[in-house]
């Protein structure tokens, strides 16, 4: 296999839209057959597809953020990191992971209701088959977070909504209950968290995978509360009834769907490159999200 990034020790398996994974060579020159590295890159991807247009140090403050969260989350569910000590090259924005066998749909949890899913309730009342009260609209909160799950589509191809018999197809009745359980869970302890911080977390996507010889429970890998795979909204403006200001890529969205970018969601074609000033508002939200959570500075 290729190594984009020439990393000595390290060979590559797989690319993400955001990330990519590389095996640990032992001294045989084998992968080591229970771990992984994964690195997070300064893509960014809208509309499932990955943008020609970084954002810089949006992987370092993704993998920061993360292993953040997965300090605060670590007694509701276990994470994969087993290390931060990687190569010079990456460091800052990758980590050393349990090789886990991925569960095959993205976990949602919704606390407010916009984006998709305020498309599908305006259609049917409800968000991936589960009913919602009348009278909601945009960036309304919900009575309590619910899980709207999607499939885990190949890069390019779209993640499509996912009802709860068909989860459970997927997975067995049993994990598509405790990846519900987890998923809100999750959610819910981040709005805690972050409600003392002056930010409103509308929608988060986790990943859950497991041990790959089947032993043990769901461990939580990928990224987990980042501006990436959430939705954080400023307390203080929240208001519902329109689209909501937000520390996350929801602003790349916004000039793509805008006038100035002259695209077309429908269009089939690739997104233009994103104008400096879309790149340097969207990194300026991102750090600013990560300072207001933690309390440290980037």
């Amino acid at each position: 296999m290729t190594n984009p990034l020439g990393l000595e020790g390290f060979q590559h398996v797989y690319s993400g839209k955001v990330r990519d994974l590389y095996a640990p060579l032992g001294p045989d020159g084998a992968p080591v057959p229970d771990r992984l590295m994964l690195v997070a890159s300064d893509r960014i991807s809208a509309y499932d597809w990955v943008l020609d247009t970084p954002i810089p140090d949006k992987g370092a403050v993704l993998t920061r953020l993360s292993l953040w969260w997965f300090d605060q989350l670590a007694d509701l569910v276990p994470n994969h990191v087993v290390s931060t000590d990687v190569p010079a090259a990456v460091a800052g924005r990758a980590v050393i992971v349990r090789r886990l066998e991925m569960l095959k749909l993205e976990a949602i949890a919704r606390a407010y209701l916009t984006g998709g899913g305020l498309e599908e309730y305006r259609a049917k009342g409800s968000v991936c088959g589960v009913p919602l009260p009348e009278g909601l609209e945009d960036g309304s909160r919900l009575p309590e977070p619910v899980f709207t799950p999607t499939t885990k589509a190949p890069v390019g191809e779209h993640d499509l909504p996912m009802s709860p018999a068909e989860v459970e197809e997927l997975v067995g009745a049993d994990v598509a209950a405790e990846v519900s359980r987890l998923t809100r869970a999750i959610l819910a302890r981040g709005n805690e968290i972050a409600a003392e911080r002056g930010i409103l977390i509308a929608d988060t996507k986790v990943e859950f995978g497991r041990a790959a010889d089947g032993s043990g429970g769901l461990v939580l890998g990928d990224e987990v509360l980042t501006p990436d795979s959430s939705r954080f909204w400023p307390a203080a403006a929240w208001q519902p009834g329109r689209s909501q200001p937000s520390y996350d890529k929801q602003f790349v969205r916004d000039w793509l769907t805008s006038p100035e970018s002259g695209w077309s969601r429908s269009s089939g074609e690739a997104p233009p490159p994103l104008p400096e000033r879309v790149v340097e508002q969207t990194r300026a939200k991102y750090v600013e999200a990560y300072e207001l959570l933690t309390g440290e500075t980037f």
